[in-house]
């Protein structure tokens, strides 16, 4: 009976605090919008104004985005999510450093009453939401990618494979991905989990492979991004390779893009942050309000510690230079301008950039 009792006031705590953040959340609506990193220029260049644009237009104008980058630091983000718990914002976004290490803050936010949105990366605990890309698809894409571009030689010698890191559940869907459609068509003669997908740690362990299997075997490279495939490049062309071998990306960074325009890297997933930033602040703003989420989400997924959670997975798209018009410049990612300055206008030229 005490064991019953000790779990009723609980509950019951739990339930006081649910309601307590019920009804400050009367107010203006306030998003606690955490980022894992700001390596990856995406993050703050592109999700951050965006959802902070999106949850201004569904509240008009009177919602708030507050923001915190944990800059690659698990602890650090944990530290965060405690700060806005204690600041009562109505609702969380967070990205996750680590997707294990972020559980009992995510569970601190469920008994404070806040609901919590799993942006681009499925955060453990009981998450009430999530939004990202279909991150198998991403390894598939770029698998293919690479397959294509090696054609009847890609068995002819060995390619690396640049993963991201472990902490990151996204990177072991890339990875998996990848492999589906890499097993059994290449010889895969190294492959790495790069420490906090750094492009210094990518640049490390590049080197590492072509110390060991020699520069004359190695015929293409599976980069997981683009921060790491500038990295494995500039790897690659301090080790003298006459013409560089196909290396894949993802995110369609500025610097990424710009390589593949001239020739460098050879592809990299355009993903439509503006699509999943608007869905990431449409279930925000609907969880605050206390509103289901069935208009908005018609997918759900599992993670290990939660079942059947609400899921929108927005698709992507294999970017080279045969379709830069059509991508990154058609949705306003880039401009030409911001793309073809100074040794890559020549480039631009060549293949209609504008």
């Amino acid at each position: 009976m005490a064991v019953s009792l000790a779990a009723c006031g609980s509950a019951k705590e739990s339930g006081d605090k649910a309601e307590a953040s019920k009804s400050d959340s009367k107010g203006p609506i306030t998003v606690g919008l955490l980022l894992p990193e700001n390596q990856t220029a995406r993050y703050e260049k592109f999700d951050k104004p965006l959802i902070e644009k999106k949850v201004s237009e569904l509240t008009d104008g009177t919602g708030k985005v507050v923001y915190a980058n944990a800059k690659q630091d698990a602890t650090t983000q944990n530290q965060q999510v405690d700060t806005m718990i204690t600041n009562k914002v109505s609702v969380l976004m967070i990205d996750a450093v680590d997707a294990k290490a972020i559980k009992g803050s995510v569970q601190k936010a469920k008994e404070a009453g806040i609901p919590v949105v799993a942006y681009d990366r499925l955060a453990e605990g009981p998450i009430d939401a999530y939004t990202s890309f279909d991150n198998e698809e991403v390894g598939r894409v770029q698998g293919k990618a690479l397959l294509d571009e090696l054609g009847d030689k890609a068995k002819s010698g060995d390619i690396v494979m640049m993963n991201g890191a472990v902490t990151d559940p996204n990177a072991a869907l890339f990875k998996k991905g990848a492999h589906s459609a890499l097993d059994g068509k290449v010889n895969i003669g190294k492959e790495y989990d790069t420490k906090e997908w750094k492009p210094d740690n990518a640049n490390a362990n590049m080197e590492g492979a072509i110390s060991a299997l020699g520069k004359n075997k190695i015929i293409g490279v599976y980069s997981a991004n683009d921060g790491m495939a500038g990295g494995i490049i500039t790897a690659l062309k301090g080790a003298g390779f006459a013409k560089l071998p196909p290396v894949t990306g993802q995110d369609a960074e500025l610097a990424g893009v710009q390589r593949i325009v001239n020739g460098e890297q050879f592809m990299s997933v355009y993903k439509s942050y503006p699509q999943e930033a608007e869905i990431g602040a449409e279930m925000a703003v609907a969880l605050a309000k206390g509103e289901k989420l069935d208009s908005i989400a018609k997918d759900s997924v599992d993670s290990d510690s939660a079942k059947g959670i609400p899921t929108v997975l927005v698709p992507v798209v294999s970017l080279t230079k045969d379709n830069i018009n059509e991508t990154v410049i058609k949705d306003g990612f880039y401009t030409a301008g911001e793309i073809c300055t100074g040794k890559f206008k020549t480039a631009c030229d060549k293949i209609g950039l504008k």
